[in-house]
This record gives C-alpha cells, structure tokens and sequence, in this order.
C-alpha cells in the first residue's frame, strides 16, 4: 500500500523569503563580518541536508537582485525539502551565529520580513512570487499562502486570500 503522507510531501517543498534591510553599504566596515561570512554560509546551507535551492545572482549570492524596488533590502530565497530541514541549518553552526548578530547588520524590522509557503516539488520561486508572499502574510496574518515557523501549514496547494491587492505589485492577488 502506498503511503499517501509520503507521496504529499514529496510532492511539494517549502519555500522561505526572508529580507533584510542593511544598517549600511555592503562594502563599509561595518558589513565586513557579514559580507566575509557569507560564501562561508552559503556553502553550507548548499549541503545541508534537505536544502533544494537558493535565489543568488551570478556573483554566488543574491545581495546584489533587487527587492520591493530598495537598494537597503537584501533578500534570501531558498527552497527546502521541509520545516525541519529549514530549521536544523538555521539554528546550527555559522548561520546561528549570523542570527545572533544580526542586529549589528540590519534595522530593527517594524513587520513581517520572513514567509514560508510550498511549492510543487521542482518549482523554482521568484522574487516577484516571494514579494507577493510576503506582502499577503503582513495582511493577512499566517495562512496557507503564506506562513511563519511558529504557524505553520502542511504541505499542499495554497491560494492567495482573494480580492486583495498586493500593495507595491500593482496587481490584484487572486
């Protein structure tokens, strides 16, 4: 008999989105740390159990794609076979000591700026898509187009609450 659980999660894997905005330009000194710890970081994240794929430009990483149209933001995008996945590289090693410092680094955020969502499995995310994601997160709360870690939703299709636009896309989501 099949597995029916199995075959669902398979069929998808987890989106995440989270941005940032810099306290300063990337090549200050302020940033050194940041910026030398970086490919460091990627790398492992890269062979982390359960990592797909990450948004990065043709320099390794993605600091230089632009976001919400703000040269301050900085955006990572990745895809990962599940939470669990997620969470075991971020909570470990070199990227948990980025977290612990990363007010040295970035603004204080004044709302969301991480969503999770799930894709078809082999689905590659965009900038636009996780924008729109995050932007119906900071409307709607968590929902099973957009999520956080502490409300977090099973893998499977997920649609847009609809009617609303997505502010600074100038589209309605639907």
């Amino acid at each position: 008999m099949t597995d029916v659980r199995y075959m669902t999660a398979a069929a998808h894997e987890l989106a995440q989105v989270n941005i940032a905005r810099l306290k300063a330009p990337l090549d200050s000194p302020q940033l050194k740390d940041f910026v030398d710890a970086l490919d460091p970081v990627n790398a492992t994240a890269d062979a982390a159990e359960g990592f797909v794929w990450r948004l990065r430009s043709e320099g390794g990483d993605a600091t230089d794609i632009p976001v919400f149209g703000d040269s301050r933001l900085i955006v990572n995008l990745t895809v990962w076979r599940d939470a669990n996945a997620l969470t075991t590289f971020m909570y470990q090693g070199r990227h948990r000591e980025m977290l612990a410092r990363r007010r040295e680094w970035f603004e204080r955020p004044a709302e969301a700026v991480t969503a999770l969502w799930w894709v078809p499995a082999g689905h590659r995310p965009t900038v636009a898509e996780a924008e729109s994601r995050l932007l119906h997160l900071r409307t709607h709360g968590p929902t099973r187009y957009a999520f956080t870690l502490r409300t977090p939703y099973p893998a499977g299709a997920s649609a847009p609450v609809p009617g609303e636009v997505a502010e600074g896309l100038g589209r309605s989501v639907q």
